[in-house]
């Protein structure tokens, strides 16, 4: 094992003891509630408990108060090994329903550990430190959050503590500091305040899409056309519901089902929502025979897709149940594997470019426990993605067991303005579901062959990277995403006149653009308008009407410039073309 390994290997361990300890001094400080469930997940832990009356932010501090007491009796460590009914009249006994619950759906082979930290106890796999003591005080409760009992919303409501844990205070320190940053740029609270999108009950993991929001959105699929067009894809566009039996064929409903949506039986027929948009582009290459010649075929598509989701794993834009991908599948030969991985490799780096992510790192994932198709064909699919990337020169790490349940993948992984790492686009060499679905293509030798379909995503799921981009420029977008990109302010209403003039100027002109001409102090519309963080406000007065002029202030700036009206609608034209085309 490495350095890095043992490290990872430590810090989860210690962030285990003390998501342990926060049960403990929970049931010390209330002893009627019951624990259930408190892993460890990406920079702390949670633990969910079932008690009558809610936590409080009073609450949090007192728990964190009688944590640290804990570590500072330094209590032993010890675990047991027990059989399935002494673990269950053990858990009885304390009352615990949740955990009883759990060690009768375990498998009857596995292993039941129960560890004791002094009189407490939890069931466990471990591994645990050796004694409280060796957590330290470099944990932090950040908040409670209400979380259904094993994510079923027909399962009582737990409440669910969350806290983050560190071997030192001063990377507790920093960590909090990146938090207070991350809440600032929260997408959701940037969503609402910029009047973007909104979530509602009734279409639960779904975007209700304002107009803004949506013409953000539009801009988005707007580059990624252009992008695609110059790269020689053709776009296509297939049905959102489909015969079950297509996903049976494709191997989806068998690795995949537990994600999917189905119909009710109609006319003797069960239909699914398609959770990928794959097996529906293979019907389209399917169409007409297909030559050598022919290949490679690069087809895309933003192809709207609906996965479950549990309800507690929702997250505004970030985990939804609908989503869109603008997905593409190139059809190749084996010997067009490597040329095309580099192809896609060169315009996903030159995309995240375009939208300020310079630092982006790839991982492979080889073949998943869940999988189709056999070791020789998984053989030749990751051999042949690892000289791709051999041949890109581009540095990637692996990623074990990760892949898709149809082929290996390459994972692209964005490092936004504050250090956090998303994983956005994705690349998979697929030698299976052509195969499955019956594509071909009729070789030089004038034989049948089955063609190679590499599957890939750029921006990944398109509401994800929306509240991605609103997080990474903390709402301020770039003046060419930006769904308003300029506000024209009269000072007076008396000047409101030139101000329709300059708003159907710059209208007219294909620039996104609105009006402020409320009869309110012009100190009070500019600071109306910068909470919008709308990247250029267009002030008029009297003396702007006299010279034909407009001042301009942008975004996050005190200073101002002059421009004459003439030269305006250029300015702008120019300054909101995207990336590509300028």
């Amino acid at each position: 094992m490495s350095f890095m390994e043992n490290e990872e290997k430590f810090i989860d361990t210690l962030r285990h003891d003390t998501a342990h300890v926060l049960a403990m001094a929970v049931q010390e400080l209330f002893p009627e509630t019951q624990v259930t469930i408190g892993p460890v997940i990406e920079n702390g832990f949670y633990y969910d408990f079932d008690r009558k009356d809610p936590f409080t932010d009073k609450d949090l501090s007192v728990i964190e108060k009688k944590m640290k007491e804990i570590v500072n009796r330094n209590v032993k460590t010890s675990f047991k090994v027990m059989k399935r009914e002494d673990a269950i009249k053990l858990f009885l006994d304390k009352g615990e329903k949740y955990k009883v619950e759990i060690i009768k759906d375990l498998p009857e082979s596995e292993e039941l550990k129960v560890y004791y930290h002094g009189d407490w106890f939890d069931l466990c796999k471990g591994p645990h430190l050796e004694s409280t003591g060796k957590i330290g005080k470099a944990f932090k409760l950040t908040k409670v959050a209400g979380a259904y009992w094993r994510g079923d919303s027909n399962n009582p409501m737990l409440q669910r503590i969350y806290g983050t844990a560190w071997e030192t205070e001063e990377e507790l320190k920093n960590y909090l500091m990146l938090l207070e940053e991350a809440e600032k740029r929260d997408h959701r609270k940037l969503g609402k305040q910029l009047d973007l999108f909104h979530f509602q009950e009734e279409a639960p993991g779904s975007v209700f899409w304002h107009a803004k929001g949506w013409t953000l959105f539009r801009t988005l699929i707007d580059y990624m056309r252009h992008r695609q067009e110059e790269a020689g894809y053709e776009e296509i566009n297939t049905p959102d519901i489909m015969d079950k039996s297509l996903w049976e064929l494709s191997g989806h409903l068998e690795k995949f089902g537990d994600n999917m949506f189905t119909t009710e039986a109609r006319e003797d027929r069960v239909y699914a929502l398609k959770p990928m948009n794959c097996p529906g582009c293979v019907q389209v290459y399917k169409q007409g025979l297909k030559s050598y010649r022919d290949l490679p075929l690069r087809v895309a598509e933003f192809g709207k897709v609906h996965r479950y989701e549990p309800s507690g794993a929702l997250h505004g834009l970030m985990r939804v149940r609908a989503f869109t991908q603008d997905d593409a599948h190139i059809f190749c030969t084996e010997d067009q594997i490597t040329e095309e991985s580099k192809k896609v490799c060169d315009l996903v780096l030159s995309i995240y470019k375009d939208f300020g992510f310079d630092k982006v790192s790839i991982k492979f994932s080889d073949r998943p426990e869940k999988r189709v198709g056999s070791d020789a064909i998984w053989d030749k699919s990751e051999e042949a993605l690892r000289q791709a990337m051999e041949a890109t020169g581009l540095e990637y790490s692996l990623n074990p067991g990760e892949g898709a349940f149809y082929g290996p993948k390459l994972e692209f992984i964005l490092k936004d303005a504050i250090g956090r790492e998303w994983q956005c686009g994705t690349l998979q060499v697929d030698l299976n579901m052509p195969e499955r679905l019956g594509g071909h293509f009729i070789a030089e030798d004038g034989q049948k062959y089955n063609p190679v379909m590499l599957h890939r995503a750029l921006f990944g799921s398109l509401e994800r990277f929306t509240g991605i981009l609103i997080e990474h420029y903390a709402g301020a977008l770039p003046l060419w995403l930006s769904p308003v990109q300029a506000v024209v302010t009269p000072i007076t209403t008396e000047i409101n006149e030139y101000g329709e003039e300059v708003y159907e100027s710059l209208k007219n002109a294909g620039i996104r653009v609105e009006k402020d001409l409320r009869n309110e102090k012009i100190s009070y519309k500019i600071r109306e308008n910068s909470l919008k963080k709308i990247p250029f406000q267009l002030i008029l007065g009297k003396k702007e009407i006299e010279e034909r002029s407009i001042t301009m202030r942008a975004f996050g700036s005190d200073k101002q410039e002059k421009i004459k009206f003439e030269n305006l609608n250029d300015f702008f034209i120019k300054k909101c073309m995207m990336p590509s085309q300028q």
